[in-house]
Parts: C-alpha cells; structure tokens; sequence
C-alpha cells in the first residue's frame, strides 16, 4: 500500500455527515495529495443542517494543503448534481477517482486504480477502472486474474480519465439512435431480457421518470464501444443502504466480501468476460425475462424527482 496516493480523488456529497466522515476517516489513512469534494444543495430546511455539517467536514481534511470545494447553494438533484461534479473534476485534473459519500474503499483500491490508470490511459477501448464487484469467482472466466473487462461501469469506487469523461451527456432524448442496433445488441450481452433492461432504463431517463447520472454513463461507453477494466476481488464496501439514500432504501448491498486488490497486475486481453457479464445480467441486475417485465412495470409508474 502505498502511504500518499497522488491521484486525485473526487468525492461527492449531500446530507448524509456520518457517511461522509467515515469516508474521510479512511481517506485520513491514505492521504490523498489532491482532493476535491462536491456537496449538492439542500433540498429545504429538512435537510439543510445536514449539508451544512457535510460543508463543515471538508475543513476536516487536514492532511493536505490540495482541497478544493464545490458547494451547491440549491438542489441539483442525483442527475445534474453527480454530473456538475465530475465535469468541474475534469475540468481541473486529467485522471482521477471518484468515490460518493457512502462507499469506503479497502486501501489497495488505490493502487490497483493508479496502475490501471497508467496502463490504459491512451487506450481508448478502455472507459475507465472499477473496484466495485459482485460477482463471485466461479462466475468469471479467469477468476485468478487481477481484473476483467465489463461493458457496465460500476460506479461504488471507480476511476476514469478526462478523455473518458468528454463522451458523457445527461441528455438522453433520441438515445435509440445514436447506438446502431447491431452495436447495442452487444453491449447489452446479446441477450433479449438484457436489452430490454437497459432500454427500459435509458428510457426512463429520457421520459425523466428517473433521476441518476449514471445510467448515462453506462450509455455513453456502450456508444463509445468502450469497457471498464473491473477488480475479480471486491474492494470496496457501501455503507449507504437505508431509508435516507438517494435510491437503495433497503437491502443489502450486492457485492462479495472485501479483499486486497492483487498487486501488481498482469495485463490481460481488452475483452468482455462473457461469463461474467451473463451472469451480472441475471443475478445482479435481475435481467431475465420475468425479471425485466417487473422492472418495466415498475418505470412505467415512476415519477421524475429525486426521492
């Protein structure tokens, strides 16, 4: 483990303190030369104690004269919020980390994005790194490698470059025709239930039914043909399951117990691991058949908003 990590790190915040002092707490271990951290606006006076507090543990990060802040005087929302703050990140820094309030790294994270970052920095098959895993071993195709290669970015800890990051749009209106037919059929696991899920949750997006940056994301590297290289050892734990989070109200976060990232790491081809990305459709995401027409009944009795 390395005792000063250089990349930079962006955190992003909202009203959750005691989230986001942990984060810090662990962060403190590893001190982060250049830290940024962006804090969404209270929604109204129910929460505004909370973000101030959140405002007021910046000046806890005391092991680094590098901190720059980002505070929302309103709301933004999960949408504009995550994205104003990545695209004020990457207004500042080439390449970095990002981490939300709820998620705590394991230290090795840090490493295993830095050398990752290195490696496919002018790769552009790549769209970014992800310590986030929740699939088990026999599930991968390599399961003694350090890492695969995912089409979905899962974003509880992960890193990307600026050159990644320049592909991303909120905007969903007219997704269906930027990605040709043939190249979504792929990136969705040439599976029927898969790209009936992500369909219905772009779309979702577009009709403002749901409120989330990420599901744009994922759009924009499916658009870019581009993949996430994605730890097989699970490096993160989140902390943020409960009735005052964004969207997981309840349940258990879905990911396999923490481990050390395996240092360092051997290169591998940059292509999907197809065993694992069947089996993340099926499990993870519950896109089967039966599954995705549940999801779609659900987004169809959606409403716009942050809840």
């Amino acid at each position: 483990m390395m005792m000063t990590v250089n990349e930079p790190v962006l955190i992003i915040a909202f009203n959750r303190p005691d989230h986001l002092s942990a984060l810090i707490d662990r962060l403190r271990e590893i001190k982060p030369r250049n830290v940024y951290i962006a804090i969404d606006g209270p929604r109204g006076a129910s929460d505004e104690a909370q973000v101030r507090e959140c405002q007021a543990l910046a000046s806890s990060i005391d092991w680094t004269g590098e901190v720059h802040t980002q505070f929302q005087d309103t709301n933004l929302g999960c949408g504009r919020g995550v994205t104003a703050a990545i695209d004020w990140f990457f207004a500042n820094v080439d390449r970095g980390i990002i981490l939300e309030d709820d998620i705590i790294p394991e230290p090795s994270f840090f490493d295993f994005c830095t050398e990752l970052l290195d490696r496919y920095e002018n790769d552009e098959r790549v769209f970014a790194i992800s310590g986030c895993n929740p699939v088990p071993s026999y599930a991968q195709e390599n399961p003694e490698a350090a890492y695969r290669f995912a089409q979905v970015t899962h974003v509880w800890g992960w890193a990307t470059w600026k050159r990644s990051w320049q592909h991303y749009q909120l905007d969903m209106e007219g997704w269906y025709r930027q990605l040709p037919i043939r190249n979504f059929w792929k990136s969705t696991g040439r599976s029927i239930p898969g790209s009936l899920f992500w369909a219905g949750n772009f779309e979702a997006v577009r009709r403002g039914d749901v409120d989330t940056w990420d599901w744009p994301m994922i759009f924009s590297s499916m658009r870019a043909g581009q993949l996430t290289a994605t730890s097989n050892v699970n490096l993160v734990t989140n902390i943020g399951f409960g009735a005052n989070a964004t969207h997981t109200h309840s349940g258990v976060p879905d990911l396999m117990p923490v481990g050390e990232a395996r240092l360092p790491t051997t290169a591998i081809p940059v292509q999907v691991d197809r065993k694992a990305e069947a089996w993340t459709l099926e499990q993870h995401w519950n896109a089967t058949y039966l599954g995705t027409l549940d999801r779609l009944r659900k987004l169809a009795t959606l409403k716009g908003g942050r809840t």
